[in-house]
């Protein structure tokens, strides 16, 4: 098999486990050094929101390094699916709460609606990348 073959073949198997990875890298790295881009997301149910919102950055490094390894990466799938459907109630409160005149970008109208939405491709993804890893370990 040529490199390029080889390369493009590790692309397909590695490249969209890889991808949601550095996705939930960059989120969990901002949740942790910039939270309060995220606190408006927290119900105020749910009181303080800085544990809320530094846990489910842990939470997004977590899978994403599950993701990145392909002995954990079945794992990484379903554990990411699992906490894009956890988040998911604080989409909805930052899209209610948000506003025109917002001071971050997060809390306005247009991108606060938005990312209701994509929230269902980005779990169709991770569970995706769950079973193509169970499909290349049996295969094995």
């Amino acid at each position: 098999m040529s490199t390029l073959a080889a390369a493009r073949r590790q692309l397909v198997q590695h490249g969209p486990a890889l991808a949601l990875a550095a996705l939930l890298a960059t989120s969990g790295t901002i949740h942790l050094v910039k939270p309060g881009v995220f606190r408006p997301l927290i119900p105020r149910s749910l009181g303080d929101p800085d544990p809320w919102v530094l846990g489910s950055g842990v939470a997004e490094l977590a899978c994403a390094g599950a993701l990145a390894v392909p002995a954990t990466r079945q794992v990484g799938g379903l554990a990411s699916a699992a906490l894009l459907v956890g988040v998911f109630p604080g989409n909805v409160t930052m899209a209610v709460r948000s506003r025109p005149d917002a001071r971050s970008w997060a809390g306005k109208p247009a991108v606060a609606w938005a990312r209701l939405p994509l929230q269902v491709p980005l779990v169709a993804w991770a569970l995706t990348v769950a079973r193509s890893a169970r499909s290349a370990r049996s295969a094995r």
